[in-house]
């Protein structure tokens, strides 16, 4: 086990692990998730278009890059093959959750709170990306994170939240797979970071901005995912 850690497979293989269980419980006859291979598709690229060039940008600048040692080597744009599989494994994983839990959990127990919860979210985020100006990483996702939470509760849709309870529940997921890319379980990180960019509070070893990076990026996807479900034109067959 210790061996396959220290490898340059493992990267690769914490998203092949990360999909399976999703993956293959999305046939299930209760979540049937594959049906929904439209609204998953177009949620995902609109999120990739936005994300891979600012994940490209970050690490051509040095804001973060990635150790040779636990990646395969292929690369496109500057990003490990395994760094464009992270932006189709994770989303993936989190809408999984999200039906799981509208499936299992009836009532919306969130749906009252959400709005004000983002509004609040989007104050404290605004006032932190100003007050860290302008390192770049804490600056531009907790500014553009502050802003699309503000988005979210002013619009408050049906599905605000749901999107939070998935959210709160993908922090378990989050720390293990972030936290496996960060060190936590090997001598080095699979990802590093300028710590002149980032304010330097970490969640056990996950700059605290990846969890602000993530939520923004589930937003985008879900937002997405939700107006092409919404659509009448749109085949769950």
């Amino acid at each position: 086990m210790m061996e396959f850690l220290e490898s340059q497979y493992l990267y690769l293989g914490l998203m092949l692990f990360t999909i399976s269980y999703p993956l293959a419980q999305s046939f299930e006859y209760r979540v049937t998730l594959y049906k929904q291979w439209k609204a998953i598709f177009a949620g995902t690229v609109v999120m990739m278009i936005c994300f891979i060039p600012w994940d490209i940008w970050f690490t051509d600048i040095g804001v973060w890059w990635f150790r040779d040692d636990y990646i395969t080597g292929l690369k496109i744009f500057l990003l490990p093959i395994e760094e464009w599989l992270f932006f189709i494994v994770v989303p993936y994983a989190c809408l999984f959750i999200y039906e799981v839990l509208k499936y299992y959990i009836k009532h919306d127990l969130l749906r009252p709170i959400a709005r004000y919860v983002f509004i609040i979210l989007s104050l404290l985020l605004g006032f932190l990306a100003w007050y860290y100006y302008p390192q770049y990483y804490t600056f531009i996702t907790f500014g553009l994170t502050s802003i699309a939470c503000l988005l979210l509760g002013l619009r408050n849709p049906d599905w605000i939240g749901r999107f939070l309870m998935m959210y709160v529940v993908s922090w378990i997921p989050f720390v293990l797979v972030n936290g496996a890319l960060t060190g936590m379980l090997t001598k080095q990180p699979i990802v590093n970071y300028n710590e002149a960019e980032i304010i330097g509070l970490r969640i056990i070893t996950i700059p605290v901005e990846d969890s602000v990076y993530s939520l923004l990026m589930l937003m985008l996807v879900v937002t997405v995912y939700e107006y092409v479900k919404s659509k009448p034109n749109n085949s769950s067959t």
